[in-house]
C-alpha cells in the first residue's frame, strides 16, 4: 500500500482555505452594514495549524477600502462564529482581513506604460528603415 495520499501537494489547510473563501463570500454578502459596499474576496490563506486565516479582499470604490477593512475586521468575530456553525473543524480559524490593491496598482502601472509608449511615439516618429532608403552610392 502506498504511504502517500492521493492528494499529495494539496494540503488540508489549502482545502480549508477554499471552503472558508466560499462560506465567507456568502456571509459577507449577508452583513447588514450599509457602509460596506461591494466586496470581493480574492484569497484566503490558512495557517498549518488551522488557527489563523488571512483574507484578502477588494472593493469597487477605492475610497471605501479602509472603511471596508475596518468593518470586516470588526465583524471578524461574528463571521468566525457563523463559520464555526457550518464547518466541521475542531478549531475555527481566527480571521484577519486585508485590502489587496494589486488590481488598482496594476491598472495604474498599465496606464503609465501606455502614456510612456504614446509619448515615445510622438517624440520619435517612425523613420524609414535603412534598407528602404535608396542607396545612392550603388547607382554610380
Amino acid at each position: 500500500m502506498p504511504s502517500h495520499s492521493p492528494r499529495q501537494g494539496y494540503s488540508r489547510s489549502d482545502r480549508v482555505a477554499e471552503q472558508l473563501q466560499r462560506d465567507l463570500a456568502q456571509l459577507v454578502r449577508e452583513l447588514k452594514d450599509p457602509r460596506l459596499g461591494m466586496v470581493t474576496l480574492l484569497d484566503v490563506v490558512v495557517s498549518k495549524d488551522l488557527a489563523h486565516a488571512k483574507v484578502w479582499f477588494d472593493v469597487l470604490d477605492v475610497d471605501q477600502a479602509k472603511p471596508a477593512e475596518e468593518i470586516l475586521n470588526h465583524a471578524a468575530g461574528f463571521l468566525r462564529h457563523e463559520l464555526g456553525r457550518g464547518l466541521k473543524l475542531r478549531v475555527t480559524p481566527e480571521l484577519k482581513f486585508f485590502y489587496d490593491d494589486t488590481q488598482r496598482r496594476g491598472n495604474e502601472l498599465s496606464a503609465i506604460i501606455d502614456q510612456a509608449v504614446a509619448s515615445d511615439r510622438l517624440n520619435h516618429p517612425d523613420d524609414e528603415p535603412e534598407q528602404a532608403k535608396p542607396d545612392l552610392d550603388s547607382e554610380k
